[in-house]
């Protein structure tokens, strides 16, 4: 379900969200997450609904990021908040039928967010990375695994990820891996999606036995 999870940056990719939106797309990508930390609210709606339509032509599933009014706005698929942004109790008596992940950096942090009802939690950084401004320490796979163990909603794996260490994530019990970099930096942005979805797929298919 989240196995290749998109997030947008325009600083980062020098293109518009729209068009990273549908680059990865075309590119497999299974959930796409709208990030902007500049935007005002009603131009954040604007692009918002503008990747729903994109995202659903390819039925792709659609999050914004930190801020639940633009995600109801525009009929997102869901909302995903970090450990500052509204809390996880007020935003289940909101959300209608939106899907809720959390960011977590621990194993306490992790189970918290799976007791208030998140159907996933975004764990990281599992490597460092210059993505994410307000990332804390880098975590590592072996506390992905301990993790993992405890838990029972879906883990997406995120920061510092890359076509080189996606494999090692999944098989160590991530049930996706969140980019930026990895796919929307890149020259070709459909080919890098097509890249990482394949080396993804891959992966999930090995952990199970099918490979």
């Amino acid at each position: 379900m989240y196995g290749l999870y998109v997030i947008t940056d325009e600083g980062l990719s020098g293109m518009s969200h729209q068009e990273q939106t549908r680059l990865a797309c075309e590119g497999g990508a299974d959930v796409i997450q709208l990030r902007d930390k500049s935007m005002c609210r009603e131009e954040m709606i604007a692009v918002a609904k503008d990747m729903r339509r994109i995202t659903s032509l390819y039925d792709v599933l659609f999050f914004v990021n930190d801020h639940i009014d633009v995600a109801l706005a525009a009929e997102a698929d869901g909302v995903h908040l970090g450990q500052s942004d509204m809390g996880l109790a007020e935003a289940m008596r909101i959300k209608g039928n939106m899907l809720i992940g959390i960011s977590a950096g621990s194993l306490e942090e992790s189970l918290t967010a799976e007791k208030g009802g998140a159907d996933y939690v975004g764990l990281g950084p599992i490597f460092s990375t210059s993505s994410k401004y307000d990332a804390g320490a880098a975590i590592g796979t072996e506390e992905l695994k301990r993790i993992r163990v405890a838990l029972n909603v879906p883990i997406v794996a995120i920061g510092g990820i890359t076509a080189d260490n996606a494999s090692d994530i999944i098989m160590s019990g991530a049930d996706g891996v969140a980019v930026i970099s990895a796919v929307v930096s890149q020259k070709d942005v459909k080919k890098a999606a097509e890249n990482m979805k394949k080396i993804v797929s891959d992966a999930v298919k090995a952990s199970k036995g099918l490979l």
